[in-house]
This record gives structure tokens, C-alpha cells and sequence, in this order.
């Protein structure tokens, strides 16, 4: 199966994402990595671009898609039997509640949607008990978006934050080729 996965700019989650990119290619799954421009730019405390690039395309071997135009025929040529986005932002989850496509991960998303298979959303925001509570809502209430478990990551310091268990990304991905949510999805 090849599946699709796109991060977006949690860099606080990068270490664990990619170490669930590496779970997924050795449990035989094909993927594509997507990265938002601000992921594919960005030097943080974190590591740098080059790095991240670097690794994700090691572990993957495929070169990264992370431009709007490079994500485009994901949909046309029903590349994908699954898009995972991984983080997934209150940026990005903004977005996919509007029907918002202005990157490479929301082009994913929207091309990959046109065919009607699974988007595994593993959120990452600061917000996430806040105004994009409403979007999570209007996402996990859509077809063909399933959430990774997901719960406050710092209650006392960043009341309103939210973080996916990037764990549970594989089960999640295996629930949702055959249209399930996994369960609990609030942990």
C-alpha cells in the first residue's frame, strides 16, 4: 500500500514522527513524504531543514514532495490509499475545516480527498481547546478523516494544547483503511 505522509511545522514532534515514518516502511508500507514549506525551510532548536530532509528521505527513499504542484496529481493519478498528516497544526487544521488549499500538505489533503480514502490526522497545536476546537469537530465529523488518540500534552502550563499519541499512528492508519475511528480517540 502507499501512503502519503505529510508534516506540517510541530518541529517539537519531528524525532517521534519520523521514527513512526520508519515503523510504517518496515511494516511494508510504501511512502511518499509531504512536507509544508515551513517544514521543508525551517532551522529550529530542533535541527535543521537539511537534516529533517535528509532523514525523511532516507528512511523513505523517495525524494519529499513540498510544493503545491508536486502535490497536485496525488489526486488525478489516485496515488495514495492513505494520507497521513503528521503533525497536523491548528494552522493546518484551520484549513482543512475551511477547504483552505494553499500548501503542499492542504493540496495533499484536498487531492487525495477527490478519491475518497482515508486522512489520518495526528494533531500538534497549542490550541487545540481553543478556537480550533471547532475544527477538530468539523473534521472528525467528516468523511474520510480519522484522529490519532489524542489529549492535553501540558494541562498545567498550556491549557489548551492538544498533542496525538504519534504511537498510535500505525493503528490508527490499519483502523482507518477499513473505516474505522480507533478507539478511544480522547486519551
Amino acid at each position: 500500500m502507499k501512503i502519503g505522509f505529510a508534516m506540517c511545522g510541530s518541529f517539537c514532534t519531528f524525532s517521534r514522527v519520523t521514527e513512526e515514518i520508519a515503523r510504517l516502511v518496515n511494516a511494508g508500507y510504501d511512502v511518499l513524504p509531504i512536507l509544508s514549506q515551513t517544514a521543508y525551510t525551517t532551522d529550529t532548536r530542533f535541527g535543521t531543514a537539511q537534516d529533517w530532509i535528509d532523514k525523511i528521505e532516507t528512511i523513505c527513499k523517495t525524494p519529499i514532495i513540498h510544493t503545491i504542484a508536486g502535490a497536485e496529481p496525488i489526486g488525478p493519478k489516485a496515488l495514495l490509499d492513505a494520507l497521513v498528516i503528521a503533525p497536523c497544526t491548528g494552522n493546518t487544521l484551520a484549513k482543512l475545516a475551511c477547504g483552505i488549499t494553499d500548501s503542499s500538505v492542504t493540496m495533499a489533503a484536498k487531492a487525495h480527498l477527490r478519491n475518497e480514502r482515508p486522512v489520518v490526522v495526528a494533531v500538534s497545536t497549542n490550541d487545540g481547546l481553543g478556537l480550533n476546537a471547532k475544527n477538530i469537530g468539523t473534521l472528525s465529523s467528516s468523511r474520510h478523516f480519522y484522529f490519532v488518540p489524542f489529549g492535553q500534552d501540558d494541562p498545567q502550563k498550556k491549557t489548551k494544547s492538544l498533542v496525538a499519541d504519534m504511537t498510535q499512528i500505525l493503528p490508527t492508519l490499519e483502523s482507518a483503511l477499513v473505516g474505522v475511528q480507533l478507539q478511544p480517540m480522547l486519551i
